[in-house]
């Protein structure tokens, strides 16, 4: 996945918009930190395609706000065994 980071910042953007997932997925997914679909997404995208940006940025602004409840469902799925 090395090579030209313009592409690989969106093919990474349009890979979080069509399955609405979070940056660790997307990393797993592509087999790359989560330090480096950050920089990406959030300083790369934004200066040659700005629209994409926007609506990544809605999708992880929306992750953030529900990963509390995440690792809550982890938390209990950890401890109830399930």
């Amino acid at each position: 996945m090395k090579g030209n980071m313009e592409e690989r910042a969106e093919r990474l953007a349009a890979y979080i918009l069509e399955e609405r997932t979070t940056v660790r997925a997307a990393a797993r997914k592509f087999g790359i930190s989560k330090s480096t679909v950050h920089k990406d997404l959030s300083e790369r995208l934004p200066s040659f395609n700005r629209t994409l940006y926007l609506q990544v940025k809605q999708v992880l602004e929306e992750n953030k706000a529900q990963r509390h409840i995440r690792g809550g469902l982890a938390t209990r799925r950890k401890y109830k065994g399930t």
